[in-house]
């Protein structure tokens, strides 16, 4: 049984940071691809940011480019991502995933998915 589990979300006034971070537990193979997503109220969910299981590989949204860094500790198997210049339009629930293939991570068709983690950013 693969368990992703966020953590670090939280209510934060707009210009302030938050550390998002993702433990993966369970047997699987080592994920090659892990990213992060999020849903807001009455809207779709959307891709943030992903990164390859090396760290050779980066994408973020147009959106948060040059706001969020994503970064791994496969020792830990912890994925995170750091929100920096946050605004009331970064208000949702962050979900992480993780899958063998990170086509499939940027393509919202990962194998495993997190709970999400609310993060609330007033003006």
């Amino acid at each position: 049984q693969v368990q992703l589990l966020e953590s670090g979300g939280g209510l934060v006034q707009a210009g302030g940071s938050l550390k998002l971070s993702c433990v993966l537990s369970g047997r699987t193979r080592s994920p090659n691809g892990m990213g992060w997503f999020r849903q807001a109220p009455g809207k779709e969910r959307e891709f943030v940011a992903a990164m390859s299981y090396s760290g050779g590989y980066e994408l973020y949204a147009d959106s948060v480019k040059g706001r969020f860094t994503i970064s791994r500790d496969n020792a830990k198997k912890t994925v995170y991502l750091q929100m920096n210049n946050l605004t009331p339009e970064d208000t949702a629930v962050y979900l992480c995933a993780v899958d063998v293939d990170l086509r499939r991570v940027r393509g919202g068709s990962a194998s495993y998915w997190g709970q999400g983690t609310q993060v609330t950013v007033s003006s």
